[in-house]
């Protein structure tokens, strides 16, 4: 049994990672041309972003629904590898759980017929006369702390991973991800905010548990669809998100606030030289660092207590130009003062918009 989860455990890992998430074709446009406006284009990618993929940097393509990009198996956990990447999250623990009822039987069967650590001056025997037939494997103080070792590990491994795997079946099982929870929340955020009125549905809830499950996990292996083309619910259609994801988009860019650069900033994710405070509160994100230099304008569309996050604004910026953006300590910049031509929307314009 032990060595079957070992196979089933390696067989999914591999799987998530070697099968990929699969990805958005280069280059690619839907198929009536007036759709267009409902998609964000990706300089990068020189393709519009189909309905539920995001680009990511660490795999410098567009993801088909990314969830997120692992470390550990080296790639982004999306359309293609979701439900491997799930099933390892649940065997993991369930092979964990195993091994660890088998350290703890060891340990206790030894520890209870047998207990001498090889200590010339104390032995301890609460039961002699049960070592007969001896084990045939020797229980020492090494294998004693080896055993209690890996049942930390196997325990710790268990908690952590089954964490994962509940947070995964949550989205799994409302037909969304990571990524779309986030923008779900933003956007119950965006309607209070400019009191709309209006109400928000996420158009790939199919409104039953067991029909979003078979959206990933089927009999074959091979998810339904192919990664472009979504089932919507009813009183949606196929780019309700992405429309959504525009309105955000421009919100982000009426809310961002201009700030100048007033110290230089290397880019470095933990600065010494920039205070106790923002040493210790750098942010735990993957996203970048962008370096500044003085008297660099970057508009911040949010922040921490130290640190800010934003787009530095490019003097010689063109169409086709990379965006710089990232994390920045927020002692590095002030917030500029404008005046009545350069002035950015107030609260009452914000409001109307």
């Amino acid at each position: 049994m032990l060595l079957n989860w070992t196979v089933m455990i390696l067989y999914n890992y591999f799987s998530a990672m070697f099968v990929g998430p699969g990805y958005v074709p280069l280059g690619w446009t839907p198929e009536k041309s007036q759709d267009c406006m409902y998609l964000q284009y990706c300089k990068v990618c020189q393709s519009y972003k189909a309905p539920r993929s995001h680009h990511c940097r660490k795999c410098n393509r567009c993801v088909m629904k990314m969830d997120h990009h692992c470390p550990w198996i080296n790639n982004c956990c999306g359309y293609q590898n979701h439900a491997s990447f799930t099933l390892f999250l649940l065997l993991a623990p369930l092979g964990c759980i195993h091994a660890s009822f088998i350290f703890v039987m060891t340990m206790y069967t030894q520890l209870y017929n047998r207990i001498s650590f090889g200590w010339s001056s104390v032995k301890i025997d609460m039961s002699a006369a049960r070592r007969d037939p001896r084990p045939i494997i020797p229980f020492g103080l090494s294998a004693f702390a080896a055993s209690l070792f890996a049942l930390g590990l196997a325990l710790g491994t268990t908690i952590a991973v089954g964490m994962l795997f509940i947070i995964q079946m949550k989205v799994i099982l409302t037909n969304k991800t990571s990524i779309e929870s986030w923008i779900e929340e933003k956007a119950k955020d965006r309607i209070q905010y400019y009191q709309t009125g209006e109400t928000f549905i996420f158009p790939y809830d199919m409104g039953s548990k067991w029909k979003n499950f078979k959206q990933v996990f089927t009999w074959s292996g091979i998810p339904e669809g192919d990664g472009l083309d979504w089932p919507v619910r009813d009183g949606c259609h196929q780019y309700s998100l992405t429309i959504e994801q525009l309105k955000q988009k421009a919100d982000k860019r009426v809310r961002s606030v201009r700030y100048r650069a007033i110290e230089d900033y290397s880019g470095v994710c933990c600065p010494v030289t920039k205070g106790v405070k923002t040493l210790f509160t750098t942010p735990c994100s993957e996203e970048p660092r962008i370096a500044l230099s003085k008297g660099d304008l970057i508009l911040a569309t949010r922040g921490l207590n130290h640190w800010m996050y934003g787009e530095k604004i490019l003097d010689s910026a063109a169409d086709g130009a990379i965006r710089e953006r990232g994390w920045f300590p927020r002692k590095c910049v002030e917030k500029c003062q404008y005046d009545s031509e350069t002035d950015q929307p107030v609260d009452g314009e914000k409001k109307n918009r």
